[in-house]
């Protein structure tokens, strides 16, 4: 895995074979943030990272001027690794990495983030989907201008869910975007 682009442009991650991980390609990460870049001034932008894994997504935020980046994984491994990786980046202030199950999480926490990003395991179901769906909205993780995100493979389909914006497609990877009234 790479950063992209900021102030850490180019840094290579590399996480331990052994880690329960699907990082998202950089191919797919460059397209994300592509449509980001439209949407946001990262300088000010804060994240809520559920299902974090080794970091992908709340690095390239901080590396492009995330303010206030939240990493939630439950995974010791994955939290010890993006914890370590923080510390020797010296991003400490900015991100905050957190060992917890996402769903118990998004049940205690409310904070109205700009984005929340979410890359639940492929194997989840339709209605593990909906769940965090229904607990972001319901919970107040989303700023009045927030927006959630999902990271899913092509057999989970929003189309009918009255909050999505757009779906875009990157090779196997797809991204849902939502927006809720405040």
């Amino acid at each position: 895995m790479r950063i992209i682009s900021g102030s850490f442009r180019g840094k290579k991650i590399n996480a331990p074979s052994n880690l329960p991980v699907r990082p998202t390609t950089d191919f797919a990460k460059e397209a994300l943030f592509n449509v980001l870049n439209n949407h946001y001034d990262f300088d000010s932008v804060s994240v809520l990272d559920l299902f974090s894994g080794i970091g992908s997504i709340s690095l390239e935020f901080a590396s492009r001027g995330g303010t206030r980046i939240v990493s939630v994984d439950i995974d010791p491994g994955c939290v010890r690794f993006l914890s370590d990786t923080v510390k020797k980046m010296n991003l400490e202030n900015i991100v905050t990495v957190i060992r917890s199950d996402v769903f118990e999480f998004l049940k205690h926490r409310n904070s109205g983030f700009d984005v929340v990003y979410a890359d639940p395991p492929y194997d989840f179901e339709q209605q593990d989907y909906d769940r965090i769906i229904g607990l972001i909205s319901e919970n107040g993780f989303l700023s009045s201008e927030g927006e959630l995100i999902i990271e899913h493979p092509k057999n989970i389909s929003f189309k009918d869910h009255p909050n999505l914006t757009q779906t875009r497609k990157y090779g196997r990877v797809h991204f849902s975007f939502f927006e809720f009234e405040a």
